[in-house]
């Protein structure tokens, strides 16, 4: 049975489509057939951070409005097994999104994919909820700090209120927190939020807590989704993130401060 699972945030910049990126590569590295989709119509960067933007002649909206068939807009990622990208257009606005036109794409995926990434635009405009409204799981993607939780506690509102979950009354879309850019060293000065304070305001499980990495940066401008770069924290803490969404028993890492020597304690006393 295929799952849809949406990548989401009320703030943009959080890392979302990098952590669209990773999440759908480590489910591809698993076995599991895996599509990832571009819902940010207009600006459209998920093919930059996949590292197929020269191989993009179809795309999602060409889809909807029978300008192209599904096939010909799938691209298949060529270094992992089982992964394929579905871009999106630069030259529509969001409009171009109809339920129907989405609804009749994610059917069609379903026959043939085991796990279908939406990755959504930040907000709730109308890109944000068409990529919302289909899934089954969401995972929210916040930083640690105020703005951005207090914005991803007005989604985990729009998910609860405006999912077709919630319209059928079935089941509720099940929710999960990625925490992403997180630093210890600067949790432990208070210039940022800790795991525990972000918990405590949005009350969803923790999937993951994605360190601040010079890597993702590093992965995004080379077209590579950074879960492959498995030497750095940020793709080991991706990776088990995917563990954990496939119900494996994974241990949080990534959120101590590193400890310091006995000299820095003193300078910074001295201090």
């Amino acid at each position: 049975m295929s799952t849809v699972i949406v990548m989401t945030s009320g703030k943009g910049g959080v890392g979302k489509t990098t952590s669209s990126a990773a999440m759908a590569t480590g489910l591809a590295l698993r076995g599991h057939r895996t599509v990832v989709i571009d819902f940010d119509v207009g600006l459209r960067n998920l093919d930059l951070v996949m590292g197929c933007e020269r191989r993009v002649v179809f795309d999602f909206i060409n889809v909807i409005n029978d300008e192209a068939k599904l096939n010909q807009a799938l691209i298949k990622d060529k270094r992992v097994e089982n992964l394929f990208i579905l871009p999106t257009s630069q030259t529509r606005d969001k409009d171009a999104l109809t339920k129907e036109g989405v609804e009749s794409v994610l059917n069609t995926l379903k026959a043939e994919f085991d796990y279908i990434i939406c990755d959504s635009p930040a907000g709730i405009e109308r890109g944000a909820l068409m990529a919302l409204y289909f899934a089954d799981h969401a995972i929210v993607v916040t930083n640690p700090e105020v703005s951005s939780v207090r914005d991803s506690d007005r989604i985990l509102g729009v998910l609860a209120a405006k999912s077709r979950r919630a319209e059928l009354d079935l089941e509720p879309v099940k929710q999960h927190l990625l925490l992403s850019r997180y630093d210890p060293a600067r949790v432990e000065r208070g210039d940022m939020l800790r795991v525990e304070d972000v918990l405590e305001i949005l009350s969803i499980p923790l999937l993951g807590v994605i360190p601040e990495s010079q890597a993702v940066l590093r992965a995004s401008n080379t077209g590579v989704p950074v879960i492959l770069d498995d030497k750095s924290a940020a793709g080991q803490a991706y990776s088990d993130a995917v563990g954990r969404f496939l119900g494996e028993d994974v241990e949080h890492r990534f959120t101590d401060a590193p400890r310091r020597g006995f000299f820095q304690k003193l300078l910074r006393r001295s201090a």
